[in-house]
């Protein structure tokens, strides 16, 4: 399990248009991305790496 410990968690700008159903990205941590339920900021967190995170947003419909 990566340690997320000083992860810097961002919300997506567009988490206030879509009643509150968002995801919390960390990326400032070397090798890691982490993503985790805004909603639950104590629960439990998905791990993945640099590369298959941006394949993952490259596909996102909608994004800018």
């Amino acid at each position: 399990m990566a340690d997320l410990t000083g992860a810097d968690w961002r919300t997506s700008t567009r988490s206030s248009s879509n009643g509150g159903n968002c995801v919390e990205v960390a990326d400032n941590l070397p090798g890691v991305v982490g993503v985790r339920d805004s909603k639950d900021p104590a629960g439990p967190a998905l791990v993945f790496g640099p590369v298959a995170w941006r394949a993952f947003v490259a596909h996102v419909p909608g994004r800018a």
